[in-house]
């Protein structure tokens, strides 16, 4: 990776290999090796770049987000959408209020979805688990990928005039989102707030790291290089849609999944598909899709499903191609 994990690598040589005296390359070391060196480094990204996102979202709320959106049309209004849903806060208790919300400022229907597709996908987590395990040309070619789902697949929903499809309560309802109302403006609140958004995000997460982490450690230990690659490798072409399908249904936290994805590349599965399968989990998450059937009537929410599900797939085999 980069050279400022070198440190760390050496803590986990010494625990390893000094402090419990185990023999190099057998799995038990190998595992515990990884398992320590993983963790370590996506904590501290974890911990520092969540700082910084955490400065900038603090320019952002769901109220100003939906005052930007407002009067905006397809095509500028889905990129602009797409752009906001990465740096605006999201959480799935906020789905249907934020839905809501844009509905009632008029924002047509193609434009809200785009933002509802990029907010859960390229939220600050999977970038920076992206960007530490993989690098920053798989992390851009992530985030790409995702804002192109989110416009034309906002585009394509907005084409067929679904609105019949939203339920009758959306159009009388006033909410206000759980999150934060944001309004600070000075710069040493912006400060605390990004401090309090990087330990939140951190409390919220690290077990499903240590979890993830310690699932990916004992792939990389014990199952035999090759094995997986029998079943899942480029050379089944129907990888990319068993992945997909697989982690659509799947309640996983992202920062779970991501490290045992770093396991599975390693391992010798093709990127695209392991990445299709981690944009099934974020972005069509079963929480998320329960939350807004209170708002989405059945034929609305599936048409959502369908494109983003077709979607993702296209994009597992392009990555496969491309990388």
């Amino acid at each position: 990776m980069f050279d400022i994990f070198k440190p760390i690598e050496w803590l986990a040589d010494f625990i390893v290999y000094n402090l419990m005296h185990l023999t190099a390359k057998t799995n038990l070391a190998t595992s515990l090796h990884f398992f320590i060196y993983d963790t370590i480094k996506i904590f501290i990204l974890l911990l520092a770049i969540s700082f910084v996102v955490g400065f900038i979202k603090s320019f952002f709320t769901p109220e100003n987000t939906r005052k930007y959106l407002t009067g905006k049309h397809t095509g500028v209004g889905n990129i602009l959408a797409a752009m906001l849903g990465i740096v605006t806060p999201f959480c799935s208790c906020s789905a249907c209020p934020l839905f809501i919300g844009f509905v009632e400022a008029g924002i047509p229907l193609g434009v809200t979805f785009s933002y509802l597709i990029a907010a859960p996908m390229i939220n600050e987590v999977a970038v920076i688990l992206l960007w530490g395990l993989f690098g920053i040309k798989v992390t851009g070619i992530y985030i790409l990928s995702g804002l192109i789902i989110a416009v034309f697949g906002g585009m394509i929903i907005g084409l067929f005039n679904l609105e019949r499809y939203i339920e009758p309560f959306v159009f009388q309802t006033k909410v206000k989102s759980c999150c934060a109302s944001g309004n600070n403006v000075t710069f040493k609140d912006r400060i605390q707030e990004a401090k309090e958004s990087a330990w939140s995000i951190f409390k919220k997460t690290w077990p499903y790291i240590v979890a993830g982490v310690g699932i990916g450690a004992f792939i990389h230990g014990y199952v035999p290089t090759g094995l997986l690659v029998k079943y899942a490798g480029i050379n089944n072409p129907f990888a990319v849609p068993l992945a997909v399908l697989l982690g659509v249904p799947l309640y996983a936290n992202v920062a779970g999944v991501l490290p045992i994805t770093e396991v599975l590349v390693k391992q010798g599965l093709p990127i695209g598909t392991v990445l299709a399968f981690t944009m099934a989990v974020t972005a069509i998450s079963l929480p998320e899709m329960l939350i807004l059937k209170r708002v989405l009537k059945l034929p609305l929410l599936g048409i959502f499903i369908a494109i983003l599900t077709s979607a993702i797939i296209f994009t597992g085999y392009l990555f496969n191609f491309i990388l």
